[in-house]
């Protein structure tokens, strides 16, 4: 596969109109109603209509490869929130037409069954940071026989310039199986190609982590720090947009250490697909907290996984070894 692929022309079309149509929302409403799923965790009207938007178009190029995405549509259809599928209706005929029907059917193109090829979408990664007007990413993968061939990721509230935090923003990362991986701005430009840190010394390394708690063991990250003599202060983030700085050098290593508090949560494909590939193809290397490779073929619960570990490659294995201690 290479850029001309039809796979990778048709998923930068689809991520690219989805992260539109999520700035857009984010502008007028503000972050967006949301609703309170079963689990808890908030679906705003950006993540329906992102979902839809990528899953109709990846269909219609595709139609015998399988969508696992994180959404469905029941919520959506009950008559309480007739007004929330009104928004998620107008906004994607703002870039795609189609009656609320259709659009509900367009989200439900997703499914929960791995095959040999499939693609794996979370239309707004990190909505907790979207709602707040923080980081979020809509991350797409394409998974052939368990291997993650294709992985796009859109970050649109991250800044451009590692150097310029406060500078442009809207990131586009891609990464191909053995070609790399980029980084563009949102309309296409400022391409350039990705490469992890050069850092050995671990007293040098920086480490990003999750800003939520959820899932995630903030104090066993800092023991790491403190084991290592890591002395720069953690750069805590939303979404898989944590991928992409490690990606390009600008965190050393991204921790997700498992939470003692719920020993047998597993991460889901959909979080992980995408950022996995970027990294690894800018020079990194990925693997769960006890070095095992990230299993994509057990369903959307990465059962055979424990945590996450990306790092520069270079320290990986001293970064493992420190958390066995």
């Amino acid at each position: 596969m290479d850029e001309n692929a039809l796979e990778v022309s048709t998923a930068l079309q689809a991520i690219t109109i989805a992260s539109a149509l999520c700035e857009e929302v984010r502008r007028k409403l503000a972050g967006g109603e949301s609703i309170l799923k079963s689990d808890r965790s908030p679906v705003t009207v950006a993540d329906y209509g992102s979902q839809a938007v990528i899953c109709k178009l990846i269909r219609e190029r595709f139609p015998h490869d399988n969508i696992v995405a994180e959404e469905d549509s029941t919520e959506l259809k009950k008559p309480g929130h007739s007004r929330i599928l009104e928004q998620v209706t107008d906004h994607v005929n703002d870039f795609v037409r189609g009656a609320s029907e259709e659009i509900n059917s367009w989200i439900d193109f997703s499914s929960h069954s791995i095959t040999d090829r499939f693609w794996a979408l979370d239309p707004i990664d990190g909505t907790k940071g979207f709602i707040r007007g923080d980081q979020y990413a809509i991350a797409l993968a394409l998974i052939e026989k368990g291997a993650v061939t294709l992985g796009l990721m859109a970050c649109p509230n991250l800044y451009v310039d590692r150097d310029q935090p406060s500078g442009k923003r809207g990131c586009l990362f891609l990464a191909i199986r053995g070609k790399g991986s980029l980084q563009m701005e949102m309309d296409g430009g400022g391409r350039k190609a990705l490469s992890v840190s050069r850092t050995e010394n671990p007293s040098e390394a920086s480490l990003t982590e999750s800003v939520e708690s959820d899932h995630t063991n903030h104090l066993l990250h800092q023991r790491l720090a403190q084991k290592l003599n890591m002395t720069k202060p953690s750069l805590r983030m939303d979404s898989q947009a944590k991928y992409g700085i490690v990606a390009r050098g600008e965190a050393t290593l991204y921790l997700r250490a498992p939470s003692s508090s719920e020993p047998d949560y597993r991460e889901n494909i959909w979080d992980h697909a995408a950022g996995s590939i970027i990294a690894e193809e800018a020079g990194g290397r990925v693997t769960d907290v006890l070095g095992q490779p990230l299993d994509f073929t057990c369903g959307i619960k990465m059962r055979r996984n424990h945590g996450i570990v990306v790092t520069n490659g270079i320290l990986h294995d001293v970064v493992l070894k420190a958390l066995r201690i």
